[in-house]
C-alpha cells in the first residue's frame, strides 16, 4: 500500500534482494546478567527443503516458534516466527547462529537461511538462521483486507506522485480508507508490531537455539533491528553488522523530516548515477551522450505536464517513471538498463516518429516501455490459497515506530517544500506514510524503544554505508555509527542500497569479523566488484 520502500527490490536489500510530533518510548529493559537469564522452551527444529520444486539438499530446517503478542502479558495470546535455518557445514567448529533480516519493515527474511551474502568460512561456522518477524508473510501476516479484490481496488486509487488537487484528495482519501480496513481487518496484532516487539522476539530466538550472544546482520530496516538490539541488550550482543543503515534517534523521533532526508538520499544517489554515466559516455552508458542532468531533468518535467504514450501505446506517467528510477538506483546492476531506458524515453520526446523507426534495431521502444509500469509490490509469499496474498506490516511497523502528524493535510504541505529540494523524489516520498496520520496503533500511543543508543555493547558493531545509497544516503550511516555507544564504520564507494555480498575486499573483512571477532580499522573506503558501466 505504500510507494518508495514497498517496491519489490527497493523494500530490502536483495536476496543475492509538518515535524515535530510527541514521541512516546518505553524505557530499555534491563540488560540481565548471563547467569541470571531467563529461560526459553528450545526450538524445535524439523528437515525442511526450501524449493521443493528440487532435490532436498538435506541441511535445512524449519520450525515455528512461539512468543507472546503482546510482552505486557507473556503468558497470554502467542505469535508464531517462522524460521529455517541452514545447518553450519562444519559442524565441529560450528560457533553459533548467525541471525539475518533484509529489511522493509516487512520484508520475508525466511529465505534468507539459503542466501550467498556470506562466503563459505561463515557457512560452515554459522548455522544461518532467516525468519519472517511478527505479521510478516509466514508469521501471522498482518492483513487489512478480508479479499484481494478489495486490496487491488484501494490500491488503484492511490497515486505515487499526485499532483493536483483532485490526485492529492484522491489518495489521501485512499489513505484514510486504508487505515479504516485496517482497523476493522487486522486484529490485536496491529497494537504490537512496533521495532522493540520485534527485538524482544529476536532476543527470545537467541536463547532458543542456545546462543549467550547474538550475532546478526541486518539490513536496510533491519539495521534498527539490529541498533536497537544493541541498546537494549548491550552484554549480549557478540557480532552484530548493520548496512544500509537507517538514522535511528532521527527516525523514532520525527518521522516526517527522517522521511525528507530519505527523499534526500535519492537526489544524492541519482545525481552521482547521471554524472557516472556521462563520464563513461555512450554507449558505455547508453544515457551518457549531452548533458545527462539537463536531459533528465527535461524528462521529469515534461512527464509533470502528462503522460508521454509510447508507439505501442503504453503511457509512463511521472509516478511510473518515478518508481522505476528509485528502483533502479537500489542495485548497480540495474544501472546500465535504466540508462538504456531513459536513452529510449528522452529519444521518444524529442523525435516521437524516428524513435518508432528505430525501435526494430535499438530497441527503444521496448526499453521505454519499461518506465511504463509500476513497480510491483514486494513478495510476501502467501500460501497459494490465500484469499489476500499481501500484507500490511510495512505501515504497521512505521507508524508504530516513527512519530507523524495527525493531520494527513501535513503530508500535502510537506510535498510542496520538499520538491523544491528533491524535484524528483520529494513529493513522491511525502506520500509514503499518510496512513499513519490514521493508523489505529499510532506511535504517539505505541510502546517503542526511542533511546538512548549509547549504551557501549560487549562487542563492537559493524556499521556498513555505501557512499550513494539512495534508501538510506550515506550520512544515515555516519550517524548511526556515532549515535551507538561502540561501532566502526567501514564505507563502500557505490550506487546501491546496502553492500554486504557486493565486494570481494568488504566480504574478507566481514568473515573475519563474524568467525575471528575482528573489528575492522576505521576509515576503509572500498571499491565494489561492478563496474555499472564497463568498457565496451
Amino acid at each position: 500500500m505504500s510507494r518508495i520502500s514497498t517496491l519489490a527490490g527497493a523494500v530490502t536489500c536483495a536476496l543475492a534482494l509538518v515535524t515535530g510530533s510527541a514521541v512516546a518510548a518505553s524505557a530499555a529493559p534491563i540488560d540481565l546478567a548471563p547467569t541470571a537469564e531467563a529461560k526459553v522452551d528450545p526450538v524445535a527444529w524439523k528437515p525442511c527443503n526450501p524449493d521443493p520444486s528440487k532435490p532436498d539438499p538435506g541441511i535445512y530446517d524449519c520450525a515455528v516458534y512461539p512468543v507472546p503478542m503482546d510482552y505486557d502479558n507473556p503468558d497470554g495470546e502467542k505469535v508464531g516466527i517462522a524460521m529455517m535455518r541452514r545447518r553450519a557445514s562444519d559442524p565441529a567448529k560450528r560457533i553459533g547462529s548467525l541471525f539475518m533480516n533484509p529489511g522493509g519493515p516487512g520484508g520475508s527474511g525466511y529465505l534468507w537461511a539459503t542466501t550467498t551474502r556470506f562466503g563459505a568460512e561463515v557457512q560452515s561456522r554459522f548455522d544461518l538462521v532467516g525468519f519472517d518477524p511478527r505479521g510478516v508473510a509466514r508469521s501471522q501476516a498482518l492483513k487489512c483486507f478480508k479479499t484481494q479484490e478489495e486490496a487491488d481496488a484501494l490500491q488503484a486509487r492511490l497515486i505515487g506522485v499526485p499532483l493536483t488537487k483532485a490526485e492529492v484528495n484522491q489518495t489521501l482519501d485512499a489513505d484514510q480508507d486504508y487505515t479504516d480496513a485496517c482497523s476493522k481487518n487486522a486484529g490485536p496484532l496491529i497494537e504490537h508490531m512496533s521495532t522493540i516487539n520485534v527485538v524482544r522476539d529476536l532476543d527470545r530466538m537467541r536463547r532458543a537455539v542456545g546462543d549467550s550472544q547474538l550475532t546478526f546482520a541486518g539490513f536496510s530496516y533491519g539495521t534498527l533491528i539490529g541498533s536497537t538490539y544493541a541498546a537494549m541488550y548491550p552484554n549480549k550482543v557478540r557480532a552484530v553488522i548493520v548496512d544500509g543503515n537507517v538514522d535511528p534517534d532521527l527516525r523514532l523521533s520525527d518521522g516526517l523530516e527522517y522521511d525528507r532526508q530519505r527523499a534526500g538520499g535519492f537526489e544524492i544517489a541519482l545525481d552521482e548515477f547521471l554524472k557516472r554515466c556521462q563520464t563513461a559516455g555512450a554507449p558505455r552508458c547508453a544515457f551518457g551522450e549531452g548533458d545527462t542532468r539537463a536531459k533528465f531533468d527535461g524528462l521529469r518535467d515534461r512527464l509533470h505536464d502528462g503522460p508521454v504514450t509510447l508507439a505501442d501505446g503504453s503511457k509512463v506517467t511521472l509516478s511510473t517513471f518515478t518508481d522505476q528510477v528509485a528502483n533502479a538506483l537500489y542495485s548497480q546492476s540495474r544501472l546500465a538498463g535504466l540508462a538504456k531506458q531513459l536513452q529510449a524515453l528522452y529519444q521518444a520526446v524529442q523525435k516521437p516518429a524516428a524513435a518508432a523507426l528505430l525501435a526494430p534495431k535499438a530497441a527503444a521502444a521496448d526499453d521505454a516501455k519499461g518506465l511504463a509500469v509500476a513497480v510491483p509490490h514486494a513478495l510476501r509469499e502467501a500460501p497459494a490459497d490465500s484469499e489476500y496474498t499481501g500484507d500490511d506490516s510495512y505501515l504497521a511497523v512505521n507508524c508504530q515506530d516513527k512519530p507523524y502528524p495527525s493531520n494527513d493535510r501535513a503530508f500535502a504541505n510537506a510535498a510542496r517544500k520538499w520538491e523544491k529540494e528533491s524535484p524528483t523524489f520529494g513529493r513522491f516520498q511525502a506520500f509514503d506514510a499518510p496512513a499513519c496520520a490514521s493508523w489505529p496503533a499510532p506511535a504517539v500511543d505505541a510502546e517503542r524503544f526511542a533511546g538512548p543508543w549509547d549504551r557501549k555493547s560487549a562487542n563492537t558493531v559493524m556499521v556498513i554505508g555505501n557512499l550513494y545509497d539512495p534508501a538510506t544516503q550515506y550520512k544515515f550511516a555516519q550517524r548511526m555509527q556515532q549515535e551507538l555507544g561502540n561501532a566502526v564504520l567501514v564505507s563502500v564507494d557505490s550506487i546501491e542500497h546496502c553492500a554486504v555480498g557486493r565486494s570481494k575486499a568488504l566480504n574478507e573483512l566481514v568473515t573475519r569479523y563474524l568467525v575471528d571477532q575482528k573489528v575492522p580499522a576505521a576509515g576503509q573506503l572500498l571499491k565494489p566488484d561492478l563496474d555499472p558501466f564497463p568498457a565496451v
